[in-house]
Parts: C-alpha cells; structure tokens; sequence
C-alpha cells in the first residue's frame, strides 16, 4: 500500500491547491465585475494558508485582482515565504 505522505501525493496536493487558488481568484474577479456574491476574503486567505499561495498570488496578479488591497499584497506572499521556510525547516533540520 502506498503511504499517504509519499513525495507525489504532497507534489500533487500542491498542484491542486495552487489551481485552486487561482482559479478562486478569476471567480472572485469575475464575480466582483458582475456586482454579484463575492468569496470571502477569509476563503481566500485559507486556500494561501492551505498551501495556495503561488496560483493566489498569480491569480492576484494575472487578474488584477485585490492588488489594491494591502492586506492581499502583503499578506499572500508573507504567507507562503512562511510556509516555504517551514517547509525547508522541517526538511533539513
């Protein structure tokens, strides 16, 4: 039986997290134009913090998306360069 933990499946949930993230991102976009329901901010914060925030901040970005906001623009990478260091952390110490 394959371990759950192995080295593909943490490859392939980043993938899948990161495309959620910016796929939320063009939603919410596409949404705000719109005038209709929003994502809560919080959701979008939560998908960074699940490990989301490289397609977040490309979603961000790409869709001129909350780019005004400084909570985002600070907050989205401040996240994931936390992550990325407790990840190599973990890893070699």
């Amino acid at each position: 039986m394959e371990e759950i933990f192995s080295t593909k499946n943490i490859v392939l949930y980043f993938i899948i997290i990161n495309i959620i993230g910016f796929l939320i991102m063009y939603i919410d976009k596409r949404r705000a134009k719109k005038g209709k329901w929003r994502i809560q901010e919080r959701t979008l914060f939560i998908v960074t913090a699940l490990g989301g925030g490289i397609g977040t901040i490309a979603g961000m970005y790409t869709f001129r998306h909350k780019t005004q906001k400084v909570a985002f623009v600070i907050g989205f990478p401040l996240i994931t360069i936390l992550e990325i260091i407790t990840v190599i952390y973990l890893k070699f110490f």
